[in-house]
């Protein structure tokens, strides 16, 4: 049976791609469709569905420019509530693409909508299942992110249905199929992913932890919840997207990608509420930025960081990037419902330079200096990394200060004393710092190459302590 993953590493998502006798199907796009619209026409096909696994809190689907684009019908699982024409399938109905059949599997427990959908080739032999956030590789989909939309839907009671799902609709299945899950590693609607993104329910039987047979519900209640920590603020703002409808890709795309000169920018900065995001790398960012910018870089998880730090999706943007990757910017931001980028500096960080505007920096040392700088006297160190990197090894004397959780992390900070600022390789400290400036703090000094830098130099004690309450 031919299905095709197509896998997005920044976000860590797969939707998948089925096509039989010139039918196609997507299960779970992305919200740009022309790369699924082009592969079903290599294959000269007409994508007839588009299956939703569920509502999805960390991205915005593609669902519904593709229905526009391609005339193809959405389709969600039971109990489904979509604010527009869709299909909502009954458990047990049977989709036709081509000669393959999908077969609809009501799995609630990571949604109540939550829905498995099992793939049936040209023989009707079962071949694998779509699993949406139900199952994934080594992990299943976390309990308590439904209730931030639904108030009466407590993460207990969504691990308590998950379990049923698992136990009565996925185990029973072959040990033969294999399971497509729409997250792997790195993914924030899981908490142990594994790197793999696709294994046979057989092995999956044997090695995840939640399909374990000798767990009782209440044991997997427990276990599940363990360890879960505060998903970004954004997730609920892109359930609400996914349910009620959004705006057009091509009118985000529009809209963000209008070029600005130097003047233009500055003037749209002064005159609205927009923040700066520049999306460069760390360092090129250090030595030079548009005072009050705040740095994200785009080859990093920019999605994921953007979702974090930024709390309301209709934050009104202006973006600075390198040429010739503004559009990418955009559609890395339309991805996870940030729709009102209003415009971008045309011709990049050197037009501002050219223009004669008023830069700002961030100070930075590298380790062997860093180490100068501590053997003569005693400094302040911020690790600004997760608190399980954190707890696993750190440097001793340094101050967690996690930049998921600013807003707490900046209380820690006396303005009037000298910090220096590491996380693991560079990309965090600098977001951290860039944030605390545009708010007065300037008296934080990154620390270049990170934690990993700081280890090679070996000058400096490490601890062993290791945390497990915080370990994921």
């Amino acid at each position: 049976m031919k299905v095709e993953q197509i896998y997005t590493g920044c976000i860590a998502h797969a939707a998948y791609y089925i096509e039989n006798n010139g039918e196609a199907a997507i299960f779970d796009p992305l919200r740009e469709v022309q790369p699924y619209i082009d592969r079903a026409k290599k294959d000269h096909a007409n994508i007839k569905y588009v299956f939703e696994t569920h509502f999805h809190a960390d991205f915005v689907s593609g669902h519904l420019d593709l229905v526009k684009k391609t005339g193809a019908k959405v389709v969600f699982g039971p109990t489904a509530k979509p604010g527009y024409e869709a299909i909502v399938a009954r458990d047990n109905e049977v989709f036709k693409v081509g000669h393959y059949s999908v077969k609809v599997i009501h799995t609630p427990g990571h949604t109540m909508e939550s829905t498995t959908y099992l793939l049936l080739d040209e023989n009707g032999n079962e071949h694998g299942i779509i699993t949406g956030d139900t199952l994934f590789i080594g992990d299943v989909g976390r309990p308590d992110l439904a209730q931030h939309v639904i108030a009466d839907l407590t993460q207990e009671k969504l691990a308590g249905y998950l379990y049923d799902s698992l136990r009565n609709k996925i185990m029973p299945l072959s040990d033969e199929l294999i399971v497509y899950p729409n997250h792997g590693a790195g993914s924030a609607c899981g908490k142990n992913m594994s790197k793999e993104t696709t294994d046979t329910l057989g092995h999956q039987k044997q090695v995840n932890y939640a399909l374990n047979p000798k767990l009782s519900k209440e044991q997997f209640i427990k276990e599940i919840l363990t360890g879960l920590v505060t998903p970004p603020s954004y997730f609920p703002q892109n359930v609400l997207l996914n349910i009620k409808g959004y705006e057009s890709m091509d009118d985000v795309l529009k809209r963000g990608t209008k070029a600005l000169s130097a003047a233009e920018f500055e003037a749209l900065a002064n005159e609205t509420d927009a923040l700066i995001i520049d999306t460069r790398d760390a360092n090129a960012f250090t030595e030079g930025f548009i005072p009050n910018s705040v740095n994200i870089g785009i080859d990093g998880s920019f999605a994921t960081w953007v979702g974090t730090l930024i709390p309301d999706i209709k934050q009104n943007l202006l973006i600075v990037a390198d040429e010739g990757r503004e559009a990418e910017v955009i559609t890395r931001l339309a991805r996870v419902g940030y729709d009102h980028a209003i415009g971008f500096l045309k011709g990049g960080y050197k037009s501002w330079i050219d223009a004669g505007k008023e830069q700002d920096h961030i100070p930075s040392v590298n380790a062997d200096e860093l180490s100068l700088i501590a053997n003569s006297k005693a400094i302040a160190i911020l690790d600004v990394r997760k608190a399980s990197e954190y707890g696993s090894e750190h440097l001793v004397n340094a101050e967690n200060a996690p930049l998921d959780f600013i807003n707490d992390s900046m209380l820690k900070i006396d303005k009037t004393k000298k910090y220096y600022v590491h996380c693991a390789g560079g990309y965090r400290s600098v977001v951290f710092i860039s944030i605390l400036q545009a708010r007065g703090y300037r008296n934080l000094i990154n620390v270049k190459g990170g934690f990993n830098a700081l280890k090679e130099n070996g000058k400096f004690r490490i601890s062993d302590y290791v945390c497990p309450t915080t370990l994921l």
